[in-house]
């Protein structure tokens, strides 16, 4: 089973000029395979197989990075492309843009031209070896390493190995979660996990930070100042929120041995603009991510229930419908049918239970 490890890693000034040297090979090449793929469609109403290694005569200093870091720029560029063709929701594959701070380039382990050994780090191409917190062991045989730079320039390593994940003993529970806002998820115990807002309690700052952004000169030492303490606070607000979302996702796997959940259309929700940022902060497609890859690794049983399901109008008693659920604004309410008191969000949690018992 194919498992990611992230590490922090500290290269210095000569591994930094090769890593930049990589990203912008790796963007150059992902771009100029696209407009030609693309004018060649406009010329000929045919798609055009190119690979990297035609642009390396025309372009010497592509043979001074990793092959493999560009033949995987045409493999996702290729993904991109079946992406498209499978839904054209997708949208068509966008050019790589060096503007947007975030860097990163894969390449593959071929008879260990990617290893962790004394906690430096091998990869191909780089003569010396990468400094690398392992925070944690890696186990398994390594398969890739994917190499990034952050906004905030920070650099990190993923590491893809193959190992076998043992599932977990078998627990005696289940569980039905339905997610919300103002509660991030309401269980069918009862119980309820308050959702802990990291952006709205740092959006006051963020804000400041922002303004402070806009007024500096553009290409100036004090814009980049601004935009690192920018980024800076955004990648704080992203740590919390994924500590939270694992914490809370491993915590329900490891505790119970089927789960329902809701399958919300998030995309579609996102189009009502007064609550699109309290939807996209709960981060509700991740959080079912989470669960499902978890419970894929443990031996877990996930159930999702049908776009259709109305786990909130349905009674968890007796089945009947009540359509009156259907306005938001009703949070308690009483069956007309066998008269059983209750809280929305919990009795859509013990239908969405109801799935997997």
């Amino acid at each position: 089973m194919l498992r990611a490890y992230k590490y922090r890693i500290y290269p210095n000034k000569e591994q930094v000029l090769f890593l930049s040297n990589t990203f912008g090979a790796a963007r150059f090449i992902y771009n100029k395979m696209l407009y030609d793929k693309i004018e060649h469609y406009k010329q000929t109403g045919q798609t055009l197989n190119n690979t990297p290694a035609q642009y390396k005569s025309d372009f010497p200093w592509l043979k001074e990075v990793d092959s493999l870091a560009l033949a995987n720029e045409q493999l996702n560029l290729q993904k991109a492309y079946k992406n498209f063709f499978r839904d054209k929701k997708v949208g068509f594959p966008k050019y790589k843009s060096k503007k947007k701070n975030y860097f990163s380039f894969t390449t593959n382990n071929q008879k260990g031209t990617v290893s962790i050994e004394d906690g430096l780090l091998k990869v191909p191409k780089l003569k010396s070896r990468i400094k690398i917190k392992v925070h944690r062991p890696l186990l398994g045989d390594i398969r890739s390493c994917t190499i990034s730079k952050t906004p905030t320039g920070k650099y990190y390593a993923s590491i893809l190995v193959n190992e076998e994940i043992m599932p977990l003993p078998k627990a005696s529970d289940s569980i039905g979660i339905d997610v919300g806002i103002k509660t991030f998820a309401t269980l069918s115990t009862g119980e309820f996990i308050d959702n802990p807002k990291w952006l709205r309690k740092s959006e006051k700052r963020l804000i400041r930070l922002q303004r402070n952004l806009s007024r500096k000169q553009k290409g100036s030492k004090n814009r980049y100042k601004a935009r690192l303490k920018v980024a800076r606070l955004h990648e704080k607000i992203k740590n919390q929120r994924n500590d939270f979302l694992h914490k809370t996702s491993t915590i329900l796997i490891r505790e119970n041995q089927a789960l329902g959940i809701e399958d919300l259309r998030v995309k579609n929700m996102l189009k009502n603009h007064k609550l699109a940022k309290a939807i996209s902060e709960v981060s509700w497609a991740e959080f079912r991510r989470l669960l499902e890859y978890k419970s894929n690794w443990y031996g877990r049983q996930l159930t999702v229930a049908p776009s259709n399901y109305a786990s909130s109008q349905l009674c968890s008693d007796c089945g009947h419908k009540n359509p009156l659920v259907k306005n938001l604004k009703v949070r308690q309410w009483i069956c007309p049918n066998c008269g059983v008191s209750h809280d929305r969000d919990v009795n859509a949690a013990k239908n969405l239970l109801k799935l997997v018992t």
